[in-house]
């Protein structure tokens, strides 16, 4: 039986075929240590998670990278304001960053690099880059992709630029819109409001852009060419366009065979996020008495790739299923049905196994297993 997987490149379900017969190599774009996580950005989590446990149970060895972002101009500007060292903010949050993900039962990444810790990485690659003629240091001493010399330039995000994209934008911020495409920093010349964050390079005192971080640490662990990249919708563009372009750009060879995102988690309509003070933390949650397995199961009952609803009203149902799920398993220890079973998968498990390889369709796996959990309870009572 195949794995399907949508890949956002290709814009369509494929058949997942790894570089090297038996392993994936994933990245994974992890959290921006300026505060805590919030749940929109654990659905994000747990899906990959999910698909990373469902590699291994088809037999795949499964090397694993999640990035730490801590530093980037949102770590910076909470350093700024509360007039602390960097490391002291960003360290706080990869603490609780990893609590969160231990309570969540997630499986941990193999790898979990700092941006931090691979400058000189980043600072080789962006010398590649201008060697190869697709970067050019500004008047203001930082540097830039000069994005009209990558031929693909918008293919993964499905925009086409203009003459006048290609020739006359560029800009310092991290994150902007796919209506104005424009030259991006890799290198951002050091800035009085960046404090004492800075490293010396070839072009000045300065610091990495975000999108140059990724693609640094990604290729250091797992080569110029790896299997899997997830992250959310919003990390398309411009996150993983730049991220493209700059790889294949400094490296001459394909990056990613398969790019996998999740979409947005909402609350009364609109978009999770921080800007819009919409969400909830694990901690707002706990509080609430929300355990982490009602907390999977709202965010996995919906599939990756389509919006969902996060409610605090839905957690009595969220607790009634998991109880039903728990009471079930207790049923059977008791009964002794590991032996009755014995080696026999029972049908419903090629049907819960053909839904999770057709790209990960856990509302119908969900259903297959609480229907042949209702029929197995009824035929052993």
């Amino acid at each position: 039986m195949e794995f399907f997987i949508y890949n956002t490149m290709a814009k369509k379900k494929e058949i997942f075929k790894p570089i090297e017969n038996g392993k994936v190599s994933l990245y994974t774009c992890g959290p921006t240590v300026y505060d805590f996580s919030h749940i929109g950005n654990f659905r994000t989590f747990i899906f990959e998670d999910l698909l990373k446990r469902w590699l291994l149970h088809l037999g795949y060895d499964v090397k694993h990278v999640m990035n730490i972002t801590d530093v980037d101009d949102k770590t910076i500007k909470k350093s700024m304001r509360l007039k602390l060292d960097l490391e002291k903010i960003t360290e706080k949050y990869i603490s609780e960053f990893m609590s969160d993900i231990s309570w969540l039962d997630l499986h941990p990444a193999d790898y979990f690099p700092k941006a931090t810790d691979h400058i000189p990485d980043m600072i080789s690659m962006i010398d590649k880059l201008i060697k190869n003629k697709m970067a050019y240091v500004g008047e203001d001493k930082s540097v830039y992709f000069d994005i009209s010399s990558f031929k693909d330039y918008g293919k993964l995000a499905n925009i086409k630029l203009t003459n006048d994209q290609k020739t006359n934008l560029k800009g310092l911020q991290d994150e902007y819109n796919s209506n104005s495409p424009q030259d991006f920093a890799l290198w951002k010349a050091r800035k009085m409001n960046d404090g004492n964050v800075f490293w010396d390079s070839p072009w000045g005192q300065g610091r990495p852009g975000w999108h140059i971080e990724c693609s640094a640490m990604s290729t250091k662990i797992l080569g110029k060419h790896f299997d899997i990249h997830c992250g959310g919708v919003d990390n398309i563009f411009p996150h993983h366009e730049n991220e493209l372009a700059q790889s294949v750009g400094s490296n001459g060879k394909n990056f990613v065979n398969y790019w996998v995102h999740s979409e947005h988690l909402m609350v009364d309509g609109e978009k999770m996020s921080k800007s819009k003070m919409n969400f909830f933390t694990l901690k707002d949650l706990k509080e609430k008495g929300f355990t982490s397995q009602s907390i999977r199961y709202q965010l996995l009952s919906g599939h990756y790739r389509t919006k969902i609803s996060f409610s605090l009203n839905k957690k009595h149902e969220s607790d009634k299923i998991i109880n039903r799920i728990t009471d079930f398993y207790l049923f059977l220890k008791k009964m002794g049905a590991n032996e009755m079973f014995g080696n026999e998968l029972p049908e419903a498990y090629e049907e819960f196994k053909e839904c999770l390889n057709n790209d990960l369709d856990t509302p119908g796996a969900i259903a297959i297993f609480l229907g042949w959990m209702k029929k197995t309870k009824k035929n052993l009572a």
